[in-house]
């Protein structure tokens, strides 16, 4: 979309085409609608949906998603008694010929949604388009558990994005490397503050095909050679399969990146020991470190330990607030602490569902001698996706482990 198009729309109607690129809920669209128009969907409201949302709505699912919203939009209008435009009904008696319910969308297939990242005023670091707007493609599942979870989009990798974004300056010409990586979006992040290498990670083979059409959608190079010549060319994202049970270490230590990222990757509890095993390669920088794993960690499942550092991890009584302008001074001079580290140093974006899950990752991290911090209230991003009603910011916690 050409930049004057976007300069020329309000806030609201820029959040109500995000959202629907975004494919949120009918409810919430009509809830940004309804805010469009101070309170009901004029026939101006109506006008900006038809040019800008259901006339450019391009890609798979799209059409199953217009037809539901339409049907919704007509009967709010018309329970108001207000006048819908034609467009909209002939839209909708197109949808209901063309697209019949005994065809919908099924759960197992996959669309392509559109997250757009929207940057406040206050934002003027390079990285900002002038557009203000950063919109990412992404093909995903509607199904939640496809590729082993790996083809959905999930709120701790939207967490982690924005983060991402808030403060480029740590990532910035750094390698980072991200377990788990499945649709993507973090690795294009990365990429857009650039990174100096960005290597993405996926044990499912399914995912790892999905992530590498979706890198290619936001127009990254994909390589899967990891040669040393390759592996040095900034330009290039590279995707590899790591199962996480079957890593090296020999393996691990050829990557040594700067950043180790992962999103939600803190949820079976019989991964735990391995991922807790990858993150302990990828942190040390000395050889030989994992020695004996498997007799001292990978066959014990403690559900008791402690790790200093780790303040307040009961999620009941997490909240998290909003970012305001007068607290940006002091978050970035904490953001600006993390990027003076020397060592690596790994940042987890996770719900966390399951205490007692959550409880042995802590314990297997405290035996293998890692350091977690819980960063989610003193260094919170900007909130990039205002429109997305469907994510739930609060729930979700930032730790760092070293």
């Amino acid at each position: 979309m050409a930049e004057q198009e976007l300069d020329s729309m309000s806030l609201s109607e820029l959040r109500l085409l995000s959202a629907f690129l975004a494919m949120e809920t009918t409810d919430t669209l009509l809830c940004l609608a309804r805010e469009c128009g101070g309170g009901k969907v004029t026939e101006k409201v109506q006008s900006f949906i038809w040019d800008h949302c259901l006339t450019k709505a391009v890609g798979k699912g799209y059409e199953s998603y217009s037809k539901k919203f339409l049907k919704k939009l007509i009967t709010e209008i018309e329970s108001n008694h207000g006048n819908v435009l034609d467009e909209l009904y002939e839209q909708y008696a197109s949808y209901m010929i063309s697209f019949k319910d005994d065809n919908p969308v099924r759960e197992n297939e996959r669309v392509c949604k559109c997250i757009s990242f929207l940057f406040p005023d206050c934002f003027k670091l390079s990285i900002c388009p002038k557009s203000r707007k950063l919109v990412v493609p992404l093909q995903c599942s509607l199904n939640m558990l496809e590729g082993d979870t790996g083809c959905s989009v999930w709120p701790s990798s939207l967490f982690l994005s924005e983060f991402i974004l808030s403060y480029p300056h740590i990532f910035s010409r750094k390698s980072c490397f991200e377990v788990g990586s499945g649709v993507g979006l973090v690795g294009i992040c990365l990429a857009h503050v650039k990174a100096s290498k960005v290597i993405l990670s996926d044990g499912d083979l399914s995912t790892l095909a999905n992530m590498k059409l979706n890198l290619e959608k936001n127009r990254l190079n994909t390589e899967t050679n990891l040669s040393e010549t390759s592996i040095e060319n900034q330009n290039v994202v590279k995707c590899i399969h790591l199962p996480w049970e079957s890593a090296s270490e020999k393996e691990l230590q050829n990557f040594m990146p700067e950043i180790i990222l992962g999103a939600d990757v803190i949820y079976d509890p019989s991964c735990l020991p391995h991922l807790v095993k990858v993150l302990a390669i990828l942190l040390n920088k000395k050889k030989s470190y994992i020695d004996n794993w498997e007799g001292s960690i990978l066959n014990s499942f403690p559900g008791d330990g402690k790790v200093n550092d780790t303040h307040d991890l009961d999620a009941s009584s997490f909240t998290a607030q909003r970012i305001n302008t007068s607290e940006v001074k002091g978050i970035i001079n904490d953001a600006v602490d993390l990027v003076s580290r020397a060592d690596p140093v790994t940042y987890i974006a996770s719900v966390i569902r399951n205490a007692d899950t959550f409880d042995r990752f802590l314990a297997l991290a405290d035996q293998a001698d890692l350091r977690i911090k819980d960063l989610t209230s003193t260094l919170r991003p900007f909130d990039l996706l205002p429109y997305m009603k469907s994510y739930d910011r609060s729930s979700i916690r930032l730790f760092t482990v070293t």
